[in-house]
């Protein structure tokens, strides 16, 4: 009886462990299909905006933050979320308690997380909202910082 029990143990955790790798796998496959952030690296962002012409796309969060977490694995996962702001934004995302993260978080004035900032390769805010979003809204929320962004003369 108890080789039985320790049996059906064993065949119990090996379950939880190949759905565990399988979970690990799919959340992989969603991230390599998702946005590419900069990691924490504020000027890195600004720069490559620069250099490539395109607006900087900020998340801004805290790693206690649910709807932060959400955002990653729902939102920013999305493949054709992924394939819209690579194409046309550089993307970084920044823990708001670290590093360059309070300043940030005082320079746009953020009073919760996540954030979602879009701002010019100088800094200068285009479009700030907060709060977790889905994917619609998110491509929403793109379109119309590209379009504000355009309407601003360039020097």
């Amino acid at each position: 009886m108890k080789s039985i029990v320790s049996f059906l143990l064993l065949i119990t955790f090996s379950f939880f462990v190949c759905l565990s790798a399988s979970a690990q796998k799919q959340k992989l496959t969603k991230t390599e299909a998702g946005i590419h952030f900069i990691e924490n690296d504020w000027s890195l962002a600004l720069k490559t905006a620069k250099n490539e012409n395109k607006l900087v796309f900020l998340d801004i969060y805290a790693t206690w933050c649910g709807p932060c977490k959400m955002l990653k694995q729902y939102t920013f996962s999305d493949k054709a979320i992924g394939e819209f702001f690579n194409k046309n934004f550089i993307s970084v995302s920044v823990d708001g308690e670290k590093g360059v993260g309070p300043q940030l978080a005082q320079q746009y004035s953020i009073e919760g997380y996540p954030t979602l900032v879009v701002a010019d390769s100088t800094g200068k805010p285009v479009l700030i909202t907060a709060g977790y979003i889905p994917t619609d809204v998110l491509m929403q929320f793109a379109n119309e910082a590209l379009k504000r962004n355009n309407q601003q003369p360039k020097l």
